[in-house]
């Protein structure tokens, strides 16, 4: 995971966190793990009034980069995830870790699917 968040941020691309995770929860994890200073902006799953799989948090972080929905790419490990990056409207890449409702991730519509972080060098532009 290190390596592909130091990949994407040595690339110059910015980095939100985006969880249905209360913030109390959410902070404290990504310091505890050494994550915290890979994102620029942390958006939990009480920061807004909905959360994933409404998109309302992605339009939320598009909104704080001045980017457009379309130019964003969520990387995520479950069903919710896919539904709040197409809804909004984002390019979706999965990966086959972490928690999916017990379905398996690969069996998703997604734009592209990789094995680890590391491996975004070959989508990233």
């Amino acid at each position: 995971v290190l390596e592909g968040l130091e990949l994407v941020k040595t690339r110059g691309f910015k980095l939100a966190c985006v969880t249905n995770k209360p913030e109390k929860f959410t902070l404290p994890l990504l310091q505890q793990s050494g994550l915290a200073d890979y994102f620029e902006l942390v958006v939990s799953g009480d920061t807004l009034a909905k959360k994933k799989p409404d998109p309302i948090q992605l339009h939320h972080i598009c909104a704080q980069f001045d980017v457009m929905e379309v130019e964003a790419m969520l990387v995520g490990d479950s069903a919710t995830d896919i539904a709040a990056a197409q809804a909004a409207g984002c390019f979706v890449v999965t990966v086959p870790y972490g928690y999916n409702q017990g379905k398996p991730i690969d069996e998703s519509q997604v734009d592209a699917t990789i094995r680890d972080l590391s491996e975004l060098s070959s989508i990233l532009m």
